[in-house]
């Protein structure tokens, strides 16, 4: 644990975090993905392009 010293005492680096949760990582690579392709683009991206980053299959609708 990273700690700074601050006058006498020492106070917790709330900035050194370890990040080992794999669902948290995951959601952090889509998310820098969908942010680098929305900067890369002149306009707003369509709900198919953000489903194509994003790697969601649409279901075909069933009538019932």
């Amino acid at each position: 644990m990273d700690v700074q010293k601050l006058g006498e005492g020492r106070v917790h680096d709330q900035f050194d975090v370890s990040l080992e949760d794999a669902d948290l990582l995951g959601e952090v690579e889509l998310t820098t993905n969908l942010i680098i392709a929305a900067s890369e683009c002149d306009e707003h991206l369509s709900q198919a392009e953000i489903d194509s980053i994003l790697g969601v299959v649409p279901q075909p609708r069933t009538e019932a």
